[in-house]
């Protein structure tokens, strides 16, 4: 994790599809240069009562699954923590809680990935400064990315069945579009 100061601010990203606050199970694939994360969106069967509940798994058919690819990947996080320790992230206070996805503005995690870079000979703090600092907060994770943007794809599940076109959008990050349809897209 890394240490905040008093420059970060969260703002909510309410471009990104709200992930299932039971059970996203989110996946994450990544190479050095981009990453990306699916997870199912939060969604109610008609007819639903609020007495039963569905399980859910990797298998689960027919679900919405959102595929979020961020494109120039620096870094990313994937763990803890999960709803029930939120409180101790350390951006917890500024308006990070779970079930969402947000962007840290001024963010003191690019801040420092500069700092560690600083003793590259050829360092320029300009390298950082088209980064931007991801939140998506999950029901038992939380993942974190420092990226120059990303896209949404929202398409239906199993996730388990995501993982091809996961591969896919990986191997492609720096074309716009490799044959996918983004329904949503963050750009500088």
């Amino acid at each position: 994790m890394y240490v905040i100061d008093d420059l970060d601010i969260v703002r909510p990203l309410p471009d990104l599809p709200q992930s299932s606050v039971g059970a996203p199970i989110p996946c994450v694939l990544a190479d050095e240069h981009a990453v990306v994360v699916a997870f199912y969106v939060q969604s109610t069967p008609p007819g639903w009562d609020g007495t039963s509940i569905q399980v859910v798994g990797r298998d689960t058919p027919d679900l919405p699954v959102a595929i979020v690819r961020f494109r120039g990947a620096y870094a990313h996080l994937f763990g803890p923590p999960n709803d029930e320790a939120f409180l101790g992230h350390p951006l917890e206070a500024r308006g990070l809680h779970p079930y969402g996805a947000f962007e840290i503005e001024r963010s003191s995690w690019i801040r420092a990935l500069a700092e560690m870079n600083s003793v590259h000979p050829y360092h320029s703090s300009a390298l950082f400064s088209g980064y931007r600092h991801f939140i998506l907060a999950f029901h038992d994770s939380t993942f974190e990315c420092v990226a120059e943007g990303y896209d949404v794809h929202v398409s239906q599940g199993p996730i388990a069945s995501t993982v091809t076109l996961m591969a896919t959008l990986l191997a492609s990050a720096a074309q716009p579009n490799p044959g996918v349809q983004w329904t949503r897209s963050a750009r500088h």
